[in-house]
């Protein structure tokens, strides 16, 4: 029989003829590598459940143009290439005009989006009915709907108006050949003097009328009927100054003057396009709580059929990763596209991280009391087989029997005992955190297989620490006084 077999044969004899302690002390330490497999499993996954729990409040990231830029389907598809796959939940685009109710004399705040976005991005959203699923369909806030008595299933014809100008970046950029340009000041007393101009092909005015029925009729009012002095504005190129090629009317030298002050300020303008209606059906009725009861959520195709244009407001992203992570996805976006910017919201953010950190302090303290029990519990056991033991251990000393054969064999019962308890510990653990994670978080977790081996050196490990002092007491027995009976 080799040393190895006979090694083995002296410890499974020496647990046997102990069943009851040892029993405690594998219990002790399968009971604790449980506990720390099962909240080690549940760390390990609740990143993925907390976020998951998290997206179900709202997006965590909004994409915005940047100052002066555009933002269209195509920039933000290009955006959000810089956010894995695998992370990005839902991304919701937002178009948002004013539509008029003609038949009710109402207007309301139109949001378009992408309804198979909307659904990731914000699960909280409550519909009686069912979302819209083609073109000339809508989906109505509770508030609209109980305004003007809207149903499922009933009609809404809504009108898209454009605005009556449109201008320009600055008045500089506006005075081109042929350009209409219109303007306002503050005039005498406070009102508003108004100006229209055209340019000739040298981008000279070459015709103007001006709105002064604000300023005083005896003085200021009489501007708009002077055709010698309006005429003189004639075949001039913008800016101008008072009293250098054109002069005040007499009496009305603070109405002149803002007069030219509107022509200076004055942009190029557009004509406006016609209003445009189109009849929608209404497929259910929107609860939140929040100011979305109180808009018309439409197509992002309805909304360019409305308005003509293909453009966005903001998008609203629903992004699975930590707070640091999404700082970097949002640093990226910003930095490596020039029409837009990402943004944070904090309050989502900030509290799935404080969550995690507060997670990670109770794991973290719970881990190290069961440790410290587990470690109480078999070393006293471990203790009371050394007192059990007494004779047998001084009569093999006595017999020639070394300190470290004696510290071999209890070690090895103990590391025995890690081993069973460990393997049983890490199969229960999964179980307890299974029980834990759907009854906590309404889904099931994901075996992490590392987590096995790790269990059982975590369990050899903490029985091998806890032989150390019955270890210590045992060799410290003194044959002599063993077998005199003391």
């Amino acid at each position: 029989m080799t040393k190895r077999r006979m090694f083995l044969r002296m410890i499974t004899a020496s647990l046997l003829r102990r069943r009851s302690r040892m029993l405690i002390a594998l219990l002790s330490i399968g009971i604790g590598a449980t506990i720390l497999a099962g909240l080690v499993t549940i760390y390990v996954d609740v990143p993925r459940q907390m976020g998951a729990q998290f997206r179900s409040y709202g997006a965590n990231m909004l994409l915005l143009p940047k100052d002066g830029e555009t933002l269209d389907s195509e920039t933000l598809a290009e955006a959000l290439q810089e956010i894995p796959q695998d992370a990005l939940v839902g991304a919701a685009p937002y178009r948002y005009v004013r539509l008029d109710m003609m038949t009710r004399q109402q207007s309301f705040t139109g949001a378009a989006t992408d309804f198979d976005q909307i659904t990731r991005t914000s699960p909280y959203f409550s519909v009686e009915g069912a979302y819209p699923s083609q073109t000339r369909q809508v989906l109505v806030g509770k508030e609209i709907a109980e305004t003007i008595g809207a149903k499922v299933g009933s009609t809404m014809e809504l009108t898209y108006q454009p605005s009556r100008t449109a201008g320009v970046a600055s008045p500089e950029e506006s005075r081109v050949p042929g350009a209409s340009l219109s303007g306002q000041a503050e005039g005498f007393g406070g009102g508003m003097v108004y100006v229209s101009a055209v340019l000739d092909d040298q981008a000279r005015i070459a015709s103007l009328s001006v709105d002064v029925s604000t300023q005083t009729p005896e003085y200021g009012g009489q501007i708009a009927d002077n055709e010698a002095f309006l005429n003189q504005f004639t075949g001039k190129s913008l800016p101008l100054s008072l009293g250098e090629g054109v002069d005040a009317m007499s009496g009305a030298t603070v109405t002149s003057a803002a007069l030219i002050d509107a022509l200076n300020k004055a942009t190029k303008t557009e004509a406006p396009a016609q209003p445009k209606t189109l009849n929608f059906t209404v497929t259910g009725i929107l609860t939140t709580g929040g100011e979305e009861e109180g808009y018309v959520f439409l197509s992002l195709q309805d909304m360019e059929s409305l308005t003509g244009e293909n453009r966005l407001d903001v998008a609203e992203l629903s992004v699975s990763a930590g707070a640091e992570q999404l700082e970097a996805y949002a640093d990226s976006i910003t930095s490596g596209h020039a029409s837009v910017q990402a943004r944070l919201v904090k309050r989502v953010a900030r509290s799935e991280a404080s969550v995690l950190e507060k997670l990670t302090a109770l794991v973290f303290l719970v881990t190290l009391v069961v440790l410290l029990l587990t470690m109480i519990c078999v070393s006293t056991t471990m203790m009371a087989v050394v007192s059990e033991r007494r004779r047998e251990i001084g009569l093999r000393k006595a017999l020639g029997a070394s300190d470290s054969s004696i510290r071999a064999e209890f070690l090895g019962e103990g590391l025995f005992l890690g081993l069973l308890g460990g393997v049983m510990g890490a199969l229960l653990g999964f179980v307890f955190a299974q029980v834990v994670s759907v009854n906590v978080f309404g889904s099931s977790i994901t075996f992490q297989p590392l987590l096995l081996p790790a269990a059982i050196i975590v369990s050899m490990a903490i029985a091998a620490a806890s032989c150390l002092l019955p270890i210590k007491r045992a060799v410290a027995i003194d044959p002599a006084l063993v077998l005199k009976g003391e």
